[in-house]
C-alpha cells in the first residue's frame, strides 16, 4: 500500500551553467530537455508514480514556472507554491513547508535532476528502516569531484566526505543525487526563513547525533543536468531507451564479475589494500559494462575474513580501492557481494562463527541470489566472468552465460568442468566478446 502521495521540489536555481542556452530569461528547473521543460518531465514521471499532489519552491523567474503549471489541472496534478523572495538555501523553506502539506512523510526532489526510478522500492526501504531521511545513492564516473555518502553494512549513513576535502583515502564510489524522503520531524528543525543548507547544516548534524539516516543505493537513473554537456547526453540516453530501461521496474541485465584474477592481478589471498593490483585493460571493461547499460557486479568469495587474516574494515578499504581507482577513469562497479565464510577450521586466528558450510560461497549461488532480489536482474540475460572452473560452475548453477578469463587460475583448478560459453584473454576481452553476444 502507497504512504507516499506528496512530493517537493526545489525549482528555485538560477542555472548560471545554462545561462547560453537559457539566455537567463527562464529559470533552470524549465530548461529543455528533449523539447519539454526538465520540471514537466518530473511532473510526468511523478504522476506515474501516483503521486498528485507537488508543492513546487520557487525563487528567480518563479513566476515562469507557476505561468506554466498554474494549479497543475492541466498536467492532471495539484500544485502549490513557496515562493522565496530571497534564497534560502536547500532547507530554509522548511519553515513554510510545514504549513503547505500535513503529510508525515514525502518525496523532496531537486529541480535540476532527471530522473526514472521504481519509487516503490526506495519507498520500501525507508519505511523498513524507519528513517528520518532516506537519500536515494548511486556510483557515478566522477566521484573525485563529488560529495559521496558514507554508510555502514546496514546502509546508514554515519559522515559525508566533501568533494572539497583532500582525499589521502581510498573512498567509496556512494554519490549523493538530490532525491529523498523525508519525514516531516525534520520540518520541526527550521524555525525561521533563514538561508540553510540541507545536507551540511540539518543532515550532517542528524547524523553526528545518530539520527535514523539512511542512503538507499540504487544504479537507476537520477542525474543532475546542470550543465549544457549533462543535458546533451541525458537526450541522448532518453531517445536510446537507456533511461527507461534502467528503472528497476523493468528486468536488469548483468555481468557478474569475480575479483581475485579475473579483476585484480592474482596473488594469492589478498588481505590488504597495499596488494590489490588492477589488471591491464580492467578500467575500460568496467567502463564499457557501464556504457552498455547492464549492471556490474563483482561477486567474490573472501575467506580470508573467516580465516582471521583480513577484518571486515580492511576488506572494504581494499573494495574502497577497486572503486576508487575506477572511479578515477570514469568506471564504477554498481555493487560488490562477498562471502567472508569457509567451511575449512584450522587456521591460526580464525573466526568460528564465520566457520560453516554457508549458501553464499561460489559455487553455490547465494550472493548471485542476492544481487537478482536486489536489483531484478534476468538472470537468463546476463553473464559471469571469472578465472577458474568454480566461477564456471558458479555461472551453470545460477543460470547465467559463463566467461572463463586466462588471467588468474585460467580454469586449471581441476576440480569442475571447463566448458564455458566464453574463453576470452582478459577482462577487457571477455567484454567486447560478450557486448558482440548482446547484439
Amino acid at each position: 500500500m502507497k504512504k507516499i502521495d506528496v512530493a517537493v521540489i526545489m525549482a528555485g536555481g538560477k542555472g548560471s551553467r545554462l545561462r547560453s542556452i537559457t539566455n537567463d530569461e527562464i529559470p533552470k528547473p524549465m530548461v529543455s530537455v528533449d523539447g519539454k521543460p526538465l520540471l514537466e518531465h518530473q511532473v510526468e514521471r511523478l504522476k506515474e508514480y501516483g503521486i498528485k499532489k507537488i508543492v513546487m519552491i520557487v525563487g528567480h523567474l518563479g513566476e515562469k514556472i507557476m505561468e506554466h503549471f498554474k494549479d497543475g489541472k492541466d498536467f492532471g496534478v495539484d500544485i502549490d507554491y513557496i515562493v522565496e523572495k530571497e534564497p534560502l538555501g536547500t532547507a530554509g523553506a522548511f519553515c513554510y513547508l510545514k504549513d503547505k502539506t500535513d503529510a508525515k512523510d514525502f518525496l523532496l526532489i531537486f529541480g535540476d535532476v532527471f530522473f526514472d526510478i521504481d519509487f516503490d522500492r526506495m519507498e520500501d526501504f525507508h519505511f523498513k528502516n524507519a528513517a528520518l531521511t532516506t537519500l536515494f545513492a548511486h556510483p557515478n564516473g566522477h566521484p573525485y569531484d563529488s560529495d559521496l555518502i558514507q554508510t555502514d553494512e546496514s546502509g546508514k549513513v554515519v559522515g559525508f566526505d566533501s568533494k572539497h576535502n583532500v582525499r589521502d583515502y581510498w573512498y567509496d564510489n556512494m554519490v549523493n543525487a538530490g532525491m529523498y524522503i523525508i519525514n516531516r520531524e525534520l520540518l520541526e528543525l527550521v524555525k525561521e526563513p533563514v538561508k540553510i543548507d540541507f545536507e551540511k547544516d540539518i543532515l550532517a548534524n542528524q547524523v553526528k547525533q545518530g539520527a535514523n539516516i539512511y542512503a538507499y543505493h540504487s544504479p537507476e537513473y537520477v542525474k543532475d543536468v546542470g550543465t549544457v554537456d549533462r543535458i546533451n547526453a541525458t537526450v541522448e540516453e532518453l531517445r536510446s531507451g537507456l533511461i527507461a530501461s534502467k528503472n528497476l521496474k523493468n528486468k536488469q541485465r548483468a555481468v557478474f564479475l569475480d575479483r581475485d584474477g579475473t579483476m585484480n592481478i592474482s596473488k594469492g589471498f589478498i588481505s590488504k589494500a597495499e596488494d590489490l593490483e588492477l589488471i591491464p585493460g580492467t578500467i575500460e571493461a568496467v567502463k564499457a559494462i557501464n556504457k552498455s547499460g547492464a549492471l556490474a557486479i563483482v561477486i567474490t568469495n573472501q575467506p580470508v575474513i573467516a580465516r582471521g587474516e583480513c577484518s571486515f574494515e580492511e576488506l572494504h578499504n581494499i573494495h574502497n580501492k577497486l572503486k576508487t581507482l575506477l572511479g578515477e577513469k570514469g568506471a564504477f562497479v554498481d555493487d560488490i557481494f562477498y562471502c567472508p565464510h569457509h567451511p575449512d577450521k584450522g587456521f591460526e586466528g580464525e573466526v568460528p562463527e564465520l566457520k560453516f558450510d554457508c549458501e553464499c560461497r561460489k559455487p553455490k549461488t547465494g550472493m548471485i541470489e542476492e544481487a537478482v532480489d536486489k536489483y531484478n536482474i534476468d538472470l537468463s540475460r546476463s553473464y559471469m566472468v571469472g578465472d577458474s572452473t568454480m566461477d564456471l560452475e558458479t555461472a551453470r548453477n545460477a543460470g547465467v552465460k559463463s566467461v572463463l578469463v586466462e588471467t588468474g587460475f585460467a580454469g586449471n583448478d581441476g576440480k569442475y568442468d571447463r566448458s564455458c560459453d566464453i574463453k576470452a584473454k582478459d577482462l577487457f576481452d571477455a567484454v567486447e566478446k560478450i557486448i558482440k553476444d548482446i547484439k
